[in-house]
């Protein structure tokens, strides 16, 4: 079993290549996501930049022992042969317009090799399907690529990363009652403030023995204290894509979570981490390291060495009592707050990459893990 321990660095920190408040400088970078003895785990994309995060991610592990990283890949995203769709990014290895079933081996070797290479190593602790399509979900040829993989050496572990949009519930939970057997970690957007849907699988997750990687645990920055409503945003930031009203959300709840942290001597991060980590399945919590512009009349953005920090600081026992777990739960609730991506009730029209009907496979998942999905999966607020 892979130990990523239970906090991890993400490339797409920094704003380089998601776009998170301000862009650091790459030497800056380097440095925010070097390991160290408390943050060993370092989560990379090959399409991030188009292979420049897994560039720098091999400049921040390349002085450091490999035996004291974990590196976690993630492929899937076609940027070699497929076009960019604009904001829709590059498609994924499985449009039909690229490449039928007999070639999809094929190309996650070669992707999974390339990403390696850029990083200065011979094998990822963790190996993951980023933002699968319908087909990724499904199809027993790419799952039987991907444990193959394993099989060969190129990985300690495999699993799937849905997103970045949140959703695709029925379709994980289809996938793992299918695969489950192969698949080893899910990287799930999950957080006080953001339980729904993610919330919904984790029982699954807990009966597949997948144990999951939780991002966006900061709730877009909500969580580091420095955000508000009047910080500025460039026109490309992530959050962008988030619905209207999620900082104000945000802040009308986020004090109360963190004076129950407070109690322990917990930052408002650290609390949002306790939670996450005391949820089923969860074992490990990988924030978004945010640079906020500066402009807010109300506070000062925090240096993000401080808040790298402040992740570090994160402690694996649990502090939090159940009852102030449940209260947490109970202050965040999120249900309803937005369309889903994924297999849903409400799509209609032609089959989109992240986007798509009900299925058979997944309206039987839905019966057996007792999810109405035209109640449960639905956009209400």
């Amino acid at each position: 079993m892979v130990d990523l321990g239970h906090a991890a660095l993400g490339a797409w920190s920094g704003g380089r290549f998601m776009h998170f408040g301000k862009q650091l400088s790459e030497d800056e970078l380097v440095a925010l996501l070097r390991p160290d003895e408390r943050l060993r785990t370092v989560v990379t994309a090959d399409v991030y930049g188009q292979g420049e995060a897994d560039r720098v991610v091999g400049r921040a592990i390349a002085d450091v022992p490999r035996r004291d990283v974990r590196l976690v890949g993630t492929v899937g995203h076609d940027f070699y042969d497929g076009e960019r769709r604009g904001a829709k990014g590059f498609p994924r290895f499985t449009d039909p317009a690229l490449r039928g079933p007999d070639a999809y081996a094929d190309y996650l070797r070669a992707a999974t090799e390339r990403s390696l290479e850029r990083c200065g190593t011979d094998r990822f602790d963790l190996l993951m399907l980023h933002n699968p399509d319908r087909i990724g979900y499904t199809s027993e040829v790419v799952w039987d690529a991907m444990a193959a993989l394993r099989d060969e050496g190129l990985a300690d572990a495999i699993g799937v990363a849905p997103g970045p949009a949140n959703g695709f519930t029925l379709d994980i939970l289809a996938c793992l009652e299918r695969f489950g057997d192969r698949i080893d970690w899910a990287m799930l957007i999950l957080g006080p403030l953001e339980p729904w849907p993610s919330g919904l699988v984790l029982p699954a997750c807990e009966e597949h023995e997948v144990q999951v990687l939780a991002r966006v645990v900061d709730y877009g920055g909500i969580f580091w204290g420095d955000l508000r409503t009047d910080t500025p945003m460039g026109d490309h930031d992530h959050r962008r894509f988030r619905p209207d009203g999620w900082i104000q959300r945000g802040l009308s709840v986020v004090d109360e979570v963190a004076a129950i942290g407070a109690r322990h001597g917990l930052t408002p991060l650290q609390t949002a981490a306790q939670w996450t980590l005391a949820q089923p399945a969860v074992s490990c919590v990988v924030p978004t390291l945010i640079q906020e512009m500066e402009g807010s009349a109300s506070t000062s953005p925090v240096p993000v060495a401080k808040k790298r920090a402040q992740l570090a600081a994160v402690a694996g026992e649990r502090r939090l009592t159940p009852a102030e777990l449940d209260r947490i739960t109970q202050i965040g609730d999120n249900t309803g707050s937005m369309a889903l991506k994924g297999a849903s009730p409400v799509f209609a029209g032609d089959e989109q990459p992240d986007a798509w009907s009900i299925g058979d496979l997944q309206a039987q998942a839905a019966r057996r893990w007792g999810i109405d999905p035209d109640r449960q999966l639905v956009q209400t607020v």
